[in-house]
C-alpha cells in the first residue's frame, strides 16, 4: 500500500473526514502581531495615535508597539506553523507600514519584509492568503476624514494595486477587507475604535466607501489579469429571533440586514439588500453616491468569501420606545435577547453556539449561489491561560480543542450536504495583541510569554490540530 492509499484508508475510517485539498491553518493581522521596531519606516496608523492619546483605554496600558514581534521573528513563527502542519496562513499587510503617509512614497523596508514573509511561507509549503485591510487606517488619511472622505477610496485602490504589483506573482489568494462592519460599529456607532464618533450618517458613509473600495480593487485586480482569486472576509453572525412571533421575526430580519447583509449582499451578488435600503431611505440616512458607483459594485463581486464566526446574535422585538434624542443606532429596531440555558465562554462573555457555523454555511449555499468560501476565523479567547500550564511547561487548553472540534463537526456536516467550504483557519496562530483588550484574552495555538521575551511554545491544541491535519479529519 502506498502513502496515498494509506491516507485514503485512514480517511474512510474517520468519523469526520475532510476533503483532501482542505485549507488548514490560522489567521492573524499586521497591527496585532508585527510590533514596531526603531528604523522600520512604518508610519502611524489610527491605533498608534489613539494609544498615544488615551493609553488608559487599553488593557494593562499595552499598545500596538509591543505586539508579538512577528516583524523580527517571522522565520521562527513560520517554522512553528510548518511544525503544526499548516498548509495555509492568512495575514494582513499594514498599509501604514508599506505607504507611511497612506499615499505617496513606498517604504522599501516594508517591501523587503513582506517579500521575505511570503517567500518563507512558500518555502515551508504554506500558501499565503493576504488581506489588505484589517482595521488599521494610516493616521495621515484619518486626519482628512478617513473613510468618510471619498478620497480614501482612491488612496486604497492605489495601495491595493501596489500590493498586487509587488506580491501578485507569488500570492494567489487576496482579500480586500477583514470584517468591514467592525470599524463602522466601533468608530461611528459604539465607541470602541478610533475616531470614537457617534454619528449614524457617517457610519453609513464609511460602510459605503469601504464597500466601494473593495469592489474597485477587485475590478482593478481583474483588469490587470492576475492569475489568482480575490475576495472579502466578513464576520457573519447568524441572527436568531426569540420566537416565531411576527414582531420578533421582523426584529431579526432588520438586525440581519444591518450587520450581515449590508456587506454580504453587495459583495456576493452586487446588489444592496432591499430591507436595508428601505430602512435607510425611511430614516433619511442613504449614503452619498456618484454616477457609475452602482456599476462598480455590480461588477466587483468576490471570487471567494472568508467567513469569521465566533458567536450568534439573538434578538427580540423592542420592549420600550427608543430615546428620540439619543444618537441613532440599529438597536432602534430591536433588543438583544439572552437565551436561557445558553452555553458561555464566561471569560470572554460570548455565547458558544457551534451550530451557528453550519447555519451560516447553509445560508451561503442556498441563498448566495454556494460561492466558494472558507472559515477564515473561529476561536476562543481565554484569560489567565497560564494557570493551565503543566509541569513540562505546556498550556493544556482542552477547552479550545473541544471548541474547535465541535465547530468542525458542523463544518463537516455542511460539506457533506454540498457546501462549497474549502478550509478552516483558527483565530489565531499565536497569542496576540487584541485592540483595546491588548493581551487580556489569549486565542493562539502558540503561547507567547510576554514576561520571558515573548518566548513561543505550542499549546496542547496546536498538537491536536497537527494530528487533525495529518489525518485530514478526526
Amino acid at each position: 500500500m502506498n502513502h496515498t492509499e494509506a491516507k485514503e484508508t485512514v480517511q474512510k475510517e474517520m468519523k469526520y473526514p475532510f476533503p483532501t485539498d482542505f485549507w488548514w491553518g490560522s489567521s492573524a493581522s499586521a497591527t496585532q502581531t508585527e510590533g514596531t521596531v526603531e528604523g522600520d519606516g512604518k508610519g502611524p496608523n489610527i491605533w498608534d495615535y489613539w494609544f498615544e492619546q488615551e493609553p488608559n483605554r487599553f488593557y494593562d496600558g499595552v499598545g500596538p508597539a509591543k505586539t508579538s514581534g512577528f516583524y523580527t521573528r517571522y522565520k521562527e513563527d513560520i517554522a512553528l506553523m510548518k511544525e503544526m502542519g499548516h498548509n495555509s496562513f492568512r495575514f494582513s499587510i499594514s498599509w501604514s507600514r508599506l505607504i507611511p503617509a497612506g499615499t505617496g512614497a513606498v517604504n522599501q523596508k516594508a517591501v523587503e519584509f513582506y517579500n521575505a514573509v511570503i517567500d518563507e511561507l512558500r518555502r515551508a509549503g504554506i500558501e499565503p492568503f493576504v488581506n489588505l485591510y484589517h482595521f488599521d487606517l494610516p493616521m495621515a488619511l484619518q486626519e482628512h476624514g478617513g473613510w468618510v472622505n471619498r478620497e480614501t477610496v482612491e488612496a486604497y485602490v492605489k495601495y491595493a494595486n501596489i500590493c498586487f504589483e509587488l506580491f501578485g506573482d507569488r500570492v494567489a489568494k487576496w482579500f480586500t477587507h477583514n470584517e468591514p462592519i467592525v470599524p463602522v460599529e466601533g468608530g461611528y456607532l459604539y465607541d470602541f475604535h478610533y475616531p470614537n464618533e457617534l454619528d449614524f450618517g457617517k457610519a453609513v458613509q464609511v460602510a459605503y466607501h469601504t464597500l466601494l473600495s473593495s469592489a474597485s480593487a477587485i475590478q482593478s485586480y481583474r483588469e490587470k489579469g492576475y492569475n489568482g482569486k480575490i475576495g472579502i472576509i466578513l464576520n457573519l453572525t447568524p441572527t436568531y429571533p426569540r420566537s416565531q412571533h411576527p414582531a420578533d421575526l421582523r426584529a431579526a430580519e432588520i438586525c440581519d440586514a444591518y450587520f450581515n447583509r449590508s456587506f454580504l449582499d453587495p459583495s456576493v451578488t452586487g446588489e444592496f439588500n432591499p430591507v436595508l435600503v428601505e430602512l435607510l431611505t425611511k430614516d433619511g440616512y442613504l449614503p452619498s453616491m456618484l454616477d457609475g458607483d452602482r456599476e462598480i459594485i455590480r461588477q466587483g463581486t468576490v471570487d471567494l468569501l472568508g467567513i469569521n464566526y465566533y458567536q450568534p446574535r439573538r434578538v427580540k422585538a423592542r420592549e420600550s420606545l427608543p430615546n428620540p434624542d439619543a444618537p441613532f443606532v440599529p438597536e432602534h429596531y430591536f433588543d438583544y435577547y439572552v437565551m436561557p440555558g445558553r452555553k458561555m465562554n464566561e471569560m470572554r462573555g460570548w455565547e458558544i453556539y457551534e451550530k451557528g457555523i453550519y447555519d451560516i454555511l447553509t445560508n451561503v449555499r442556498l441563498n448566495y449561489g454556494n460561492i466558494e468560501c472558507f472559515i477564515s476565523e473561529n476561536g476562543m479567547g481565554v484569560q489567565g491561560e497560564e494557570k493551565f500550564r503543566n509541569e513540562q511547561g505546556m498550556i493544556c487548553d482542552s477547552y479550545r480543542i473541544d471548541f474547535i472540534r465541535e465547530h468542525l463537526k458542523w463544518v463537516q456536516r455542511a460539506i457533506s450536504e454540498g457546501s462549497n467550504v474549502k478550509g478552516y483557519h483558527l483565530w489565531t496562530f499565536m497569542d496576540n495583541w487584541s485592540w483595546t483588550n491588548a493581551y487580556k484574552n489569549r486565542y493562539g495555538f502558540v503561547s507567547v510569554d510576554l514576561a520571558n521575551d515573548g518566548q513561543r511554545s505550542i499549546k496542547q491544541s496546536g498538537y491536536w490540530f497537527k494530528q487533525v491535519i495529518e489525518q485530514n479529519g478526526f
